[in-house]
């Protein structure tokens, strides 16, 4: 995906340059890393230890070699640590420059279908404030991870890291209790995949462009209507031509959670996912104040 590097909106660079990648920082920290006279002591004695050790086991050559190994993963040891502090003084910026609160104990909960799958899963970073006039809630990095087992019981890890907007919306309950806008899959499997939807049905609107990009489930008995009119021309046209590909939403008892299935670790891809997720927030508070102009 590219994305243009359009800065922080509104961030205060008085003094400080301001920072728009995880990487950016990542050379300044890791010279500091090397300044220490710790991190010599590490990786002298370290090498020296291995290379002395070997050496006097095997051979000078071995020992040799195995200094130099030891020298080198050291050394890498020391760049992901100057990898981690950057990528912390990133979202610590990012957090600054956009009025936003970072966690200490970064934990979201199980709110929708997409933050219950898999075997296990980590909720990297939160971010909560104002993420766009009037509307309140978290931009949040996220990771679930299945875990498959070969015929020899060796465990494999596959993780899927997301970027997401969760804001609460409560007073949507009464009009739509569930609603999944994912990725279009293969056709030929809608009928099986319907099979399996339990509590949810599809929702077919007439949209090409929109069908071929995305599917649509709602709670059975949801009132067609009220779908319908939240599923505006307007709508729908933003939906297929705007978001980012891998885009996509679900609201769960007034969480929604608006998606892009990468960790986002620059201020323009986290200010897009802002921006969009905030948007389907938006159409779904106007959809329902115009049902109950009380709400």
């Amino acid at each position: 995906m590219s994305e243009k590097d359009e800065g922080f909106a509104g961030a205060e660079t008085t003094g400080t340059a301001a920072v728009h990648h995880a990487n950016q920082l990542r050379s300044a920290k890791f010279k500091v890393i090397m300044r220490k006279a710790s991190t010599w002591a590490w990786l002298i004695g370290l090498t020296l230890l291995a290379g002395i050790a070997l050496g006097a086991l095997v051979g000078p050559g071995v020992g040799l070699i195995a200094a130099v190994i030891v020298f080198l993963i050291v050394l890498a040891i020391f760049f992901g640590i100057a990898d981690s502090q950057a990528e912390d003084a990133f979202y610590d910026y990012y957090c600054q420059s956009h009025g936003l609160t970072r966690s200490e104990s970064p934990s979201i909960g199980e709110l929708t279908p997409l933050l219950r799958k898999g075997d296990k899963s980590n909720t990297n970073e939160v971010f909560t404030g104002e993420l766009a006039p009037g509307i309140n809630g978290d931009l949040v990095l996220y990771t679930y991870t299945e875990v498959s087992r070969d015929s020899d019981g060796d465990e494999t890890e596959t993780d899927y890291p997301f970027t997401f907007v969760h804001v609460e919306i409560p007073e949507i309950i009464p009009h739509m209790a569930s609603l999944q806008v994912e990725r279009a899959g293969l056709r030929f499997l809608d009928g099986l995949e319907d099979k399996f939807r339990g509590s949810l049905e599809r929702v077919t609107l007439e949209s090409e462009s929109f069908d071929k990009r995305y599917e649509v489930f709602v709670g059975k008995g949801q009132d067609q209507v009220w779908t319908r009119r939240l599923f505006s021309p307007s709508f729908i046209v933003w939906l297929t031509e705007n978001p980012l590909k891998t885009f996509a939403f679900e609201l769960e008892n007034g969480h929604l959670v608006a998606y892009v299935s990468r960790h986002a670790d620059d201020t323009a891809s986290l200010e897009q996912v802002t921006e969009i997720g905030t948007y389907v927030a938006s159409r779904l508070r106007e959809e329902v104040a115009q049902t109950s102009p009380r709400a």
